[in-house]
């Protein structure tokens, strides 16, 4: 490879993970052609860049990354990497999937809001809501006392023509 691919290829990792919010360095080793396009299939869906970079050539990129100089001690052997912009904890449960099914790949450490974690924590980082998820319970919680005035204001209403309705059938009685 040449140096100016080389150079390109930094330049390019190092705007990516400057845009994003999640990065999730795999381990994919043991991994089939097949399962491997299987992975990247599920990624493109998600909209998660999936890319395969020389260990040197990403610590290269991440040493003008703020956030990740605790990452480039942890690149040891072949690295994938996923670059999640909107959601970023949806890698974490792509992987997990992937993981569960194949037993093949392995997660060596994250950055989600440069904020490091081990691979370790694969397993909680999968089980964070999704950003629309979040946005639904927050929206839940600050209608909910919106959704019960109505009710109010109809209790009292009918509340109103039970006591009228009383006073009727005494008066006639």
């Amino acid at each position: 490879m040449r140096l100016s691919e080389k150079e390109k290829i930094v330049s390019e990792v190092a705007e990516t993970a400057r845009r994003a919010r999640g990065m999730f360095f795999t381990d994919f080793r043991g991994l089939t052609v097949q399962q491997a396009n299987e992975l990247r299939r599920e990624f493109r869906k998600s909209d998660i860049d999936y890319r395969v970079v020389k260990n040197t050539l990403i610590h290269k990129a991440l040493e003008s990354v703020t956030g990740c100089d605790r990452v480039i001690d942890k690149l040891i052997g072949p690295t994938g990497i996923a670059f999640a912009f909107e959601d970023p904890v949806s890698p974490a449960r792509i992987i997990q999937k992937f993981v569960d099914k194949h037993k093949k790949l392995s997660l060596k450490v994250c950055v989600l809001e440069h904020e490091v974690y081990e691979g370790s924590k694969l397993k909680e980082l999968a089980k964070f809501p999704t950003r629309e998820e979040t946005i639904a319970v927050i929206m839940s919680t600050i209608q909910a006392p919106l959704a019960g005035v109505p009710n109010v204001i109809n209790a009292i209403m009918r509340d109103l023509v039970c006591v009228i309705s009383e006073i009727e059938k005494k008066k006639t009685a």
